[in-house]
């Protein structure tokens, strides 16, 4: 009896190790056996060229999961990134080729566009009480018939002619289009921004007490209101910077499209979600974080551009998008409770 209530506990503390392990560092596994076989199979692929190609794709997408990563991290969700970054797009657009004023204007206006999204995200959800995914589904139609309403349904661009006969008296002009073609050093300004979003999302998150006190509201409310939180106030400032940096994200899909294309962000939302799920499982850490966001952007970058070199059609991408996904879960849910099945056998066999 001796010999098997040790060996049970041995068993168990191993096949526990075996889970922590892969759900640890599974997606990392992943990452890399892709980037390996893409860079086998198709040389240019490991290019410096094509790596900071791949960061600049994937920025605008990368940032708007930071976005949702934030909403995340207070419990919530927010479904309207996409509308507000092709929001933005047009908003841009709109503001230097019809209203004829510079890119620093835009900017600005991109800016407050997206504070005042978040705003009413979090008027409806803190305050009105409405629960996050009906809120921001309400507020992601609104926002693209917004959209539509202020361009008359037509994208903007250069030279066009008005409804009045005359042409647009503006331009997209270079201080605004610099902030997807222009960089510093051999880096993009996309990417650049991208890194820069990330690290600081991560300080605020893990290294002030603001960002504990965001997690505290995440994890159990009551709790957090009864140790002085403000919860109200928390999940208000989590929804309106995730509408920021979604409008960030739309600020540099319009200096890359350099017109005000109405089509603009339909597809951003699912992308920015799914990398702020796949950041949930990414080094076992089962929490939204930023470093976690990052790397989901990075696989579905690596996957896109090595399916593109390999002449795959574009469905396939979205599949391999879905299983990345479906592998996230596992790792987050499935992976997590298996280890605490085996720990909890563990401690009733010794």
């Amino acid at each position: 009896m001796t010999s098997v209530s040790t060996a049970a506990p041995a068993r168990a503390g191993l096949g526990s190790r075996a889970v922590d392990a892969v759900a640890k560092w599974g997606f990392v596994a992943v990452t890399v056996l892709l980037i390996v076989f893409f860079a086998l199979t198709e040389p240019a692929f490991a290019t410096i060229d094509n790596v900071f190609g791949m960061l600049k794709y994937i920025a605008p997408i990368g940032i708007a999961g930071l976005g949702v990563t934030l909403a995340m991290t207070v419990g919530g969700l927010d479904l309207s990134v996409g509308a507000n970054a092709g929001f933005a797009v047009s908003i841009a657009a709109w503001t230097m080729v019809i209203g004829n004023q510079v890119g620093g204007i835009a900017v600005g206006v991109v800016l407050i566009s997206g504070a005042l999204i978040g705003a009413v995200n979090a008027a409806l959800i803190v305050f009105a009480r409405i629960p996050d995914l009906l809120a921001t589904l309400a507020t992601m139609f609104t926002v693209v018939g917004l959209k539509l309403i202020i361009v008359d349904g037509k994208s903007i661009s250069s030279q066009m002619t008005l409804d009045d006969g005359t042409t647009a008296p503006g331009r997209f002009t270079p201080d605004f289009v610099w902030f997807d073609r222009g960089s510093i050093g051999p880096v993009s300004v996309p990417v650049l921004l991208f890194l820069g979003l990330t690290v600081l999302l991560w300080f605020v998150l893990d290294r002030t007490r603001w960002g504990r006190a965001l997690a505290a509201v995440g994890s159990n409310p009551e709790a957090a209101r009864l140790a002085g939180i403000r919860v109200r106030a928390y999940r208000a400032a989590a929804y309106i910077g995730c509408g920021i940096l979604a409008s960030i994200a739309g600020l540099v899909l319009a200096a890359r499209i350099g017109q005000g294309d109405v089509s603009a962000g339909n597809s951003l939302l699912l992308d920015a979600v799914a990398v702020s799920l796949v950041g949930v499982s990414v080094l076992g850490i089962g929490r939204p974080n930023a470093w976690g966001t990052a790397l989901g952007a990075v696989l579905i970058a690596v996957m896109v551009t090595g399916f593109s070199m390999q002449g795959l059609p574009y469905y396939i991408q979205d599949f391999g998008k879905g299983v990345v996904l479906l592998v996230a879960l596992l790792f987050s849910f499935t992976f997590r409770r298996r280890k605490t099945t085996i720990v909890a056998g563990s401690t009733t066999a010794s």
